[in-house]
């Protein structure tokens, strides 16, 4: 398992570095321009700092894998961890619209990529904290 934990660290890590792409992949420049000053700040302040979490949870993930895995302070942690990401999972099946996505090549493939990311950070995280609090 800690193995699993500290490739979702490095998942995590990849994730965090992607964030720095969001603003000019999308045109939030030109796009946000249109919304209060208020708005507009709070946007690109709440995405780095999210963006900023991730990256110390990849890091925490991928240096002290074997602590989240056998202590209970760890295990508290991965659930919190699971939880998260499971929430994500929901958001990115229920949340967004599929028509954001469906009948485009790309944007269905980064979907389908980042739903299985959103997996598999879930069961990682879940299945780590279930195991910590069975023994």
């Amino acid at each position: 398992m800690e193995n699993h934990i500290k490739i979702a660290g490095v998942l995590s890590i990849a994730l965090a570095i992607i964030h720095i792409f969001l603003p000019s992949y999308f045109k939030w420049k030109e796009n946000l321009s249109t919304l209060r000053l208020i708005d507009r700040q709070i946007m690109l302040v709440h995405t780095f700092f999210i963006a900023l979490m991730i990256f110390l949870a990849g890091m925490l993930s991928v240096l002290s894998a074997a602590t989240l895995n056998s202590t209970k302070l760890g295990n508290q942690i991965t659930l919190g961890l699971g939880i998260f990401w499971s929430l994500r999972l929901y958001f990115q099946l229920f949340v967004y619209s599929a028509a954001l996505w469906r009948g485009k090549m790309w944007e269905t493939s980064i979907h389908v990529i980042f739903t299985t990311i959103w997996i598999y950070m879930s069961i990682v995280y879940l299945i780590s904290a279930y195991q910590g609090f069975t023994y």
